[in-house]
């Protein structure tokens, strides 16, 4: 299959358990909770996402033919950036938009073949293929979930319909609240630090990548 991809970059992963590591994250366009287009945001199933994940048209973007272009295409990110040291762990972060919906076996297979770690951050809607070596999930209001266990489960707060109650008996290892990004984000924030006081299964993650200035 062709594999259609926003950008492949390299940057250190801003979000969650995993914040401040290296990392070549690969986004993949297309979504099955929304368009990407402003005029079907309000009738979206999430419509607060702050990514561009339409076309293929980002840095390192581009339509894969096969797997093992796109692979050898993150690896080339790495490889242009990183200094491969005794003990580094190459990660790749695959997400979108949905990247569930493009993401195989044989892309697994061909990253695992090269020498990567791989990490996916997914609505959980959709099935995910096996030997995935990190699963972030971030529930959506109004979407059921699929991925009910992985490593790290990342809810975007507050969301109308999805109080974190809802989650906190899934299997995972790490729960994390995000405030919601927006005009209200200085509120979003206060509360997510309140609930997190109050309910400490919980912990808060921040946009660390936003606060830095990078991609």
């Amino acid at each position: 299959m062709a594999y259609q991809v926003k950008e492949i970059y390299y940057t250190l992963q801003g979000e969650g358990a995993q914040s401040g590591r290296a990392a070549v994250f690969c986004r993949f366009a297309g979504c099955n909770l929304w368009s990407g287009q402003e005029a079907d945001r309000g009738t979206a199933v999430c419509q607060f996402c702050d990514t561009d994940f339409v076309g293929t048209d980002g840095p390192g973007g581009g339509e894969f033919a096969t797997h093992a272009d796109l692979a050898e295409a993150i690896a080339r990110a790495w490889k242009a950036a990183a200094t491969d040291t005794e003990g580094a762990r190459r990660l790749v972060v695959c997400t979108g938009g949905e990247p569930l919906l493009q993401m195989d076996a044989p892309l697994v297979d061909a990253l695992h073949g090269i020498g990567f770690e791989i990490a996916i951050e997914t609505n959980g809607t959709l099935a995910a293929p096996a030997d995935i070596d990190w699963v972030c999930v971030s529930p959506k209001a109004g979407a059921a979930l699929r991925i009910v266990a992985g490593d790290e489960l990342k809810l975007i707060y507050p969301q109308l319909g999805a109080p974190p109650e809802e989650f906190e008996r899934l299997d995972f290892r790490h729960f994390f609240l995000q405030p919601m990004d927006g005009p209200d984000v200085a509120l979003n924030t206060r509360l997510t630090v309140a609930y997190c006081l109050a309910h400490p299964r919980w912990r808060v993650s921040l946009q660390a990548h936003k606060i830095l200035g990078i991609p």
